[in-house]
């Protein structure tokens, strides 16, 4: 609806305003009491399962990774990882964070495995190959592998999304950052190996 100009049946600003919230707040009372929010939202089990998620663990803490089988058909193995620094990355294909955050990934692991950087982005994703099909499509060529429920047990995933964890030489953590890390703060991780 428009509101009419100046002249007989004008309606003064005061009310207008008054009426413009209303119609904006009875729109808003519509989308919130219509089924469509509830589509909106994470489902369930993932929104419980992510409530349920332990905090960032502490710095200096001890950091070991389980055996997993890679998305390539390789396996990372704890035992060669030991006494090099490890970069984890948890991150889904559906998150926008991980996709800003992924390409400043890729380059860090381009420009740092040749200096003994060992990385594991773990997967989230619903089923693997959507994982696989997401790297394939962005030619991301770091270590990935997809994080099973079951496998997560033996290691759980933080809560929030993406998940970038660096344990140093010694086995202890010295980097634990939950959500998006900018691509400068990427290129630091580079410092701390």
């Amino acid at each position: 609806m428009t509101r009419p100009e100046a002249g007989p049946g004008a309606i003064p600003d005061a009310m207008h305003d008054r009426w413009t919230r209303r119609v904006w707040l009875g729109g808003a009372a519509a989308v919130l009491t219509s089924p469509w929010p509830a589509a909106w939202a994470q489902p369930v089990s993932a929104a419980a399962e992510e409530a349920k998620a332990p905090p960032l663990p502490a710095l200096g803490s001890e950091l070991k990774l389980p055996r997993i089988s890679l998305l390539d058909g390789s396996v990372f193995e704890p035992a060669p990882a030991e006494g090099k620094p490890l970069l984890v990355y948890w991150w889904s294909s559906t998150c926008p964070f991980c996709a800003l955050q992924s390409p400043s990934m890729e380059k860090l692991w381009q420009s740092q495995k040749g200096r003994g950087l060992q990385m594991v982005a773990l997967s989230i994703d619903k089923k693997p190959e959507d994982a696989v099909v997401y790297l394939k499509k962005k030619g991301y060529s770091f270590p990935a592998a997809w994080a099973s429920p079951e496998w997560r047990k033996a290691f759980p995933k933080p809560r929030g999304l993406p998940i970038t964890l660096l344990r140093g030489r010694d086995g202890k953590l010295v980097l634990a950052e939950k959500g998006q890390m900018f691509a400068e703060d990427v290129e630091a991780i580079a410092q701390m190996l």
